[in-house]
């Protein structure tokens, strides 16, 4: 959030200031989609840190490459939720460990 001093210098100076959501015209859902995909890539990177694993480990499991488990944790707009959310499956995850990953937002 902007503090509002600095909102307010920069709307002074002609600048027009909002959100991500605005500047790209995202509907809600489109919004609550990127938020889920960003939530299961921090998941992903927690639990493989969590694990010792490195990405080509992650990668060797779930039989892709490290770049791809690189792209998953990153939020890369490449990547599938199913792939996600198959990678943590893949690393152990529980329905109710997945469950608090939709549930965690920004």
């Amino acid at each position: 959030m902007m503090h509002k001093r600095k909102r307010k210098a920069l709307e002074a100076d002609g600048w027009k200031v909002g959100t991500a959501q605005e500047f790209l015209g995202l509907s809600n859902h489109e919004v609550a989609l990127i938020d889920l995909k960003l939530a299961l890539g921090r998941a992903l990177k927690a639990r493989r840190v969590r694990k010792r694993m490195s990405q080509a480990d992650v990668a060797a499991r779930i039989r892709s490459s490290q770049s791809r488990v690189a792209k998953m944790e990153s939020g890369d707009a490449t990547v599938s939720i199913d792939l996600l959310v198959r990678t943590l499956l893949a690393l152990g995850a529980s329905r109710s460990e997945l469950a608090r990953s939709f549930g965690s937002g920004r």
